[in-house]
């Protein structure tokens, strides 16, 4: 007998997935600055910060989050800032005329990284997870085993979109080369994590 309860919950990531948010901007902006393979790598990241915010719920931790104002806003705010961070990386390099122009520091940065922060560092993931996936559990389920079984359907879900999206993004990149049109793709990018970032900062629980 399938598990309704379970399909009505990967039902609901399924549309999270695909909503645009810090995860699509962040995706955009790295395969417009490294290319595909990079954009994966963010992808993954990205995905592995899903089972840390998982694993936190269903130990509890991310109660703490819901109910302290100021653990919230500290991990809101250091997230806040490191969206607006990545933009203004973003906006930043759509002035060098060509790659060798980019720092080495930027070279370097890991785009795993950069996901798996980008995404923990997310205080509303945390609250969505601790929220949201009580509503799709019954009282004898293993807490743990159903946090974890969403998360990695949630994973796939994002790997799947998130490496559909890059591939496009970075065909039109392939086809625009290094044009006016593609520098203005990266500074779009770029103002939308810094909004985002803002957005983020100004938000309540």
């Amino acid at each position: 007998m399938p598990d309704t309860l379970f399909l009505a919950g990967l039902a609901v990531l399924a549309l999270l997935t695909v909503s645009p948010g810090a995860d699509m901007a962040l995706v955009a902006k790295i395969t417009l600055e490294r290319g595909r393979r990079a954009a994966l790598l963010a992808t993954l990241g990205i995905c592995s910060g899903l089972l840390v915010h998982a694993t936190a719920s269903a130990l509890g931790l991310s109660v703490i989050l819901a109910t302290s104002a100021e653990a919230f806003t500290i991990v809101k705010l250091a997230g806040a800032a490191y969206l607006a961070y990545l933009g203004v990386q973003a906006l930043r390099g759509s002035f060098r005329r060509d790659a060798a122009e980019m720092p080495s520091s930027r070279r370097r940065a890991n785009p795993y990284v950069q996901g798996a922060f980008s995404n923990v560092l997310n205080p509303k993931v945390a609250v969505f997870y601790l929220t949201f996936l009580p509503q799709f559990m019954s009282p004898g389920d293993n807490v743990l085993a159903r946090s974890l079984a969403f998360a990695a359907a949630h994973s796939v879900m994002g790997i799947i979109w998130l490496s559909a999206y890059a591939y496009v993004l970075s065909r039109v990149s392939a086809v625009l080369g290094n044009t006016g049109v593609r520098r203005w793709l990266e500074r779009v990018t770029g103002g939308v994590l810094i909004a985002l970032g803002a957005r983020l900062a100004l938000e309540r629980r």
